[in-house]
């Protein structure tokens, strides 16, 4: 399995090394327009790779380098910055995608390449990328709420004290500050909910779950205005989607794809089933009114901001 990243900064290089850690990339290709930095990255990881898998690391700054590459890792591009918000973002990254799509694209084999996007604002830059690149939609996958779910496990779990890998919650939508939380399908250990609560004695009042959805929400803003970027996070998603892709696991993950929601054509994180070829099986979940009424926002925010392109 080859794998190409294209762009090597803080995050791009997270990345790179989570793909690497999970001993399924026999080789790496790190892509990014300054030659010296790829080169360096590439040399740091291909020491460390010493200590664990054997992966063939190489750093190219000519796209001809990418050719044979399986799946293409996108995440170039500028990272917010304190006091900005994923939208921000959108026309200088934009322009980032509309000059790097083509150029894959005249270096893969579009009968199988699958293209996985990191860049903000996600939503909109796959479905920048799958109308450039004219692929199949379920094979230009965005990472999507996979990291926003994680925190939602994550702080939940903790709430709760049980075990993240016991608790079934998705976080839906955009992968921005329109996406919602689905309390409504939440499960832990099989119960659901309100159930697991009751059983277990554990208050979780409605303050608290918008306690919850607040901490979810700006868990970004936090942890950029403490160490300046996010990276851990995104490297370890990226690295689970790799996974998911590479072993045909069929796993239900809540990544972006271009898809029909409603009476829109769009991008936005759902339920979704996951194997070799990309994106099998879009899956709508149990919601409650206000959760659906919030999807369908988030939807509108979505597609507004790729009108807006």
């Amino acid at each position: 399995m080859k794998v190409a990243i294209i762009g090597v900064g803080s995050v791009g290089s997270a990345v790179a090394t989570a793909v690497k850690n999970t001993g399924l990339v026999h080789e790496m290709v790190l892509f990014d327009r300054d030659g010296v930095r790829a080169r360096a990255a590439a040399e740091d990881l291909g020491h460390a790779a010493t200590f664990g898998f054997d992966v063939k690391i190489t750093a190219v700054s000519n796209y001809r380098g990418i050719r044979g590459s399986d799946i293409v890792i996108i995440a170039a591009g500028a990272n917010q910055k304190p006091g900005e918000t994923r939208t921000d973002l959108l026309e200088n990254n934009a322009d980032v995608i509309r000059d790097i799509v083509p150029r894959v694209m005249d270096n893969v084999d579009a009968k199988k390449v699958v293209l996985i996007l990191v860049t903000n604002p996600q939503d909109v830059m796959v479905m920048l990328a799958q109308s450039i690149s004219k692929l199949p939609p379920s094979r230009v996958i965005g990472t999507g709420t996979m990291l926003d779910s994680a925190r939602l496990r994550t702080i939940l779990s903790r709430q709760l004290s049980v075990s993240p890998q016991s608790i079934n919650s998705y976080v839906l939508g955009e992968h921005g500050d329109s996406s919602v939380v689905n309390w409504s399908a939440v499960t832990v250990g099989g119960l659901m909910l309100d159930d697991f609560c009751k059983q277990s004695k554990i208050s979780l009042p409605k303050t608290t779950r918008n306690t919850i959805e607040h901490r979810v929400h700006n868990a970004a803003y936090e942890i950029i205005r403490g160490r300046g970027a996010t990276w851990d996070g995104i490297g370890a998603a990226v690295a689970d989607l790799l996974r998911c892709i590479i072993n045909d696991e069929a796993r239900i993950l809540t990544v972006s794809t271009v898809s029909g929601i409603g009476k829109n054509v769009l991008a936005m994180s759902l339920p979704r089933v996951v194997g070799a070829h990309g994106v099998i099986t879009s899956l709508m979940p149990k919601m409650s009114p206000q959760e659906s009424a919030g999807l369908k926002r988030s939807g509108k925010i979505i597609q507004k901001n790729f009108n807006a392109l």
